[in-house]
């Protein structure tokens, strides 16, 4: 029945200001007719402008007629219905996830398209899948959350890092570092807005996971320490804070996938960002307190929301990076494991042999995550065959 589908993929939420970046990618990876897409939102002239936005900055792979536009709402049930009926696979682009994801993930699920979206908001991510996993698994539907930055580097990076360790692999903790050119940093407000919201709902993820109800994953090995909000890291000689993004959510999960489906060593995770020296630390400690105070009542989110350049000290603005700020932006993640060397049993002493790993990228919010995201939408299409079952 997917087969006769029009399209193989949709981009909702394309007009938006990652979306815009995402329909690029799908372009550079439809160059040459492989793949039949589409993009969707609220306002044709916006789509158009972005396929026209597109097509000037690609050249040779510009998207042509044969892109489809579809025009769909959050707020209008049949018209996502009618999209998800027409693709195997829809890239969700629209966030806050929180307030625009559900409805989008409901309607692939109930007209069997498979979902894939770039949240970083690990209370969505739980919350869907308690609520739709099972619907999902009957329809034969993939719905995958936090395939941007947030949270596939993590994940292959602790793969990674397991494969490539001598022996049994039982921790690793991953430090984000995010490197600036001459133009500085800057996101936009979306990712702020995400957490705005996050931060003010932290009591709900307990109360879903509670409702999810897995039984924890053993412990193998030394138990790894969980560091405070903010401490210092000798190995990188700076500051370093606890990540507040979906990464600890989507390791544990993919962790306790290995374990009870292919009887693999679970590996323990913890994430963490570098900040800096003293002085950053001071600045974001400032910007901290002022947000986790106003970040309690509506007013406060409502004044955060609408001013972010000044909350944020100029690094979340409404207009999101110039395109100088993100070719002068990379990432690197380096991930610090422990484990036990082959013969040593992993049940008893002490970890005896450590490995440093390194995942490193383009900007992390418009170059990464488009690569990231479609990347796994293409992964999708072309091998189910080795997906997992289950």
């Amino acid at each position: 029945e997917a087969a006769e589908r029009l399209y193989e993929l949709v981009v909702f939420g394309a007009s938006g200001f990652t979306g815009q970046f995402v329909v690029e990618e799908v372009a550079r990876a439809a160059a040459g007719g492989a793949l039949r897409w589409a993009v969707a939102g609220r306002s044709r002239e916006k789509l158009r402008a972005t396929l026209e936005r597109a097509a000037q900055r690609l050249g040779d792979a510009a998207p042509g007629a044969e892109v489809g536009v579809l025009l769909c709402d959050v707020d209008d049930a049949a018209s996502l219905a009618a999209m998800a009926r027409q693709t195997r696979l829809v890239l969700s682009c629209a966030g806050p996830y929180r307030f625009l994801g559900e409805p989008v993930v409901k309607a692939c699920v109930e007209n069997g398209a498979n979902y894939i979206d770039i949240s970083g908001e690990p209370q969505f991510l739980e919350g869907m899948y308690l609520k739709y996993n099972e619907k999902a698994a009957e329809k034969g539907v993939y719905v995958v959350g936090s395939c941007g930055f947030d949270s596939i580097m993590a994940d292959m990076g602790v793969v990674y890092t397991r494969d490539n360790f001598k022996g049994t692999l039982t921790a690793v903790e991953s430090f984000l570092k995010v490197n600036s050119g001459p133009e500085g940093l800057c996101v936009h407000d979306g990712t702020w807005n995400s957490a705005v919201y996050g931060l003010a709902d932290q009591d709900n993820l307990r109360k879903l996971r509670k409702k999810i109800g897995h039984a924890p994953v053993p412990v193998v090995g030394a138990k790894l320490k969980r560091r405070g909000f903010l401490f210092y890291s000798p190995q990188f000689k700076e500051y370093s804070v606890a990540f507040m993004g979906s990464d600890a959510s989507v390791v544990k999960r993919s962790q306790r996938y290995f374990y009870t489906e292919l009887k693999e060593t679970p590996v323990q995770y913890g994430a963490y960002a570098n900040v800096g020296g003293l002085g950053s630390v001071i600045r974001l400690m400032l910007c901290g307190i002022v947000f986790l105070l106003l970040v309690k009542c509506s007013f406060g989110r409502k004044l955060l929301t609408q001013y972010p350049g000044f909350f944020s000290a100029g690094r979340f603005t409404k207009k999101g990076p110039t395109q100088k700020q993100m070719d002068g932006t990379s990432f690197s993640m380096t991930f610090l494991g422990e484990g036990y060397s082959q013969g040593q049993d992993p049940q008893s002493g002490r970890p005896n042999a450590k490995i440093c790993t390194e995942v490193r990228g383009p900007e992390p919010g418009y170059v990464a995550t488009p690569i990231a995201m479609v990347q796994a939408g293409v992964c999708l299409l072309k091998d189910g065959a080795s997906l997992p079952k289950q």
